[in-house]
C-alpha cells in the first residue's frame, strides 16, 4: 500500500508540529474557551491530535461540506452535507482543516461561520498548498506548507483509501492514474 507514496512528513514531524500548533493555539486563546469546529472527514485525526495538546478548556463539533464542481476543480460553493450540533454565536470558533489549496471554498465557508455571528473566528488548516491560492483567506495557524501534489495520510484520502496511514506523503503519479 505505501509502495507509491513518497514520505513528506513522518509521524514525528506531525507529532511535534501538532504540539507546536496546540501551544500556540493555547496562547493565543488564553484565559477563553475556544469552540473547536473540524471539518469532516480529512480533519478529523489532525483535530484528535490538536485538542490533546490545548491546555484550555474546549468544546468541539463537527461539519461535514461537499464542494460543487468537478471531481478535481471546488467552485468554493459548499453543500454542507452535516451542520453544526451547537450554536456558534457568541463565541470564540477556531475552524480545523486538513488542506487548503485554491482558498475557495474555505473562504466560502468563512462567510458561513460569519453569518452565525461567532464572537472571533479564526481558521486552522494542517497543510498549507499556498501556491494554488486564487482567492484570500487568512490562515491563523498552519501546521505545513505543502508543494502542489496529491497528498495523503493522517487522515487525508485518495478514493477513501490512505487516511490511515500515520505519516503525510505524495501519492505517485501512477497510483493517481489507477496503475499497479
Amino acid at each position: 500500500m505505501n509502495n507509491d507514496i513518497k514520505v513528506l512528513f513522518t509521524e514525528e514531524q506531525i507529532r511535534n508540529r501538532v504540539k507546536e500548533l496546540g501551544e500556540e493555539i493555547s496562547r493565543v486563546y488564553e484565559g477563553k474557551k475556544p469552540h473547536l469546529v473540524c471539518i469532516l472527514r480529512g480533519a478529523v485525526i489532525f483535530l484528535s491530535d490538536l485538542i490533546r495538546n490545548i491546555s484550555l478548556p474546549l468544546t468541539v463539533d463537527f461539519m461535514a461540506i461537499s464542494s460543487y464542481g468537478s471531481s478535481d476543480k471546488s467552485s468554493g460553493i459548499v453543500k454542507i452535507v452535516k451542520d453544526l450540533d451547537e450554536t456558534i454565536e457568541d463565541r470564540d470558533v477556531l475552524i480545523v482543516e486538513d488542506i487548503i489549496d485554491t482558498g475557495l471554498t474555505l473562504k466560502h465557508l468563512h462567510q458561513i461561520f460569519l453569518a452565525r455571528n461567532p464572537r472571533d473566528l479564526k481558521i486552522c488548516v494542517l497543510l498549507d498548498k499556498e501556491d494554488r491560492r486564487i482567492t484570500n483567506v487568512d490562515i491563523d495557524f498552519v501546521g505545513f506548507k505543502v508543494p502542489s501534489e496529491f497528498i495523503v495520510g493522517y487522515g487525508l484520502d485518495f478514493n477513501g483509501f490512505y487516511r490511515n496511514l500515520p505519516f503525510l506523503g505524495i501519492l505517485s503519479a501512477n497510483e493517481l492514474s489507477g496503475g499497479e
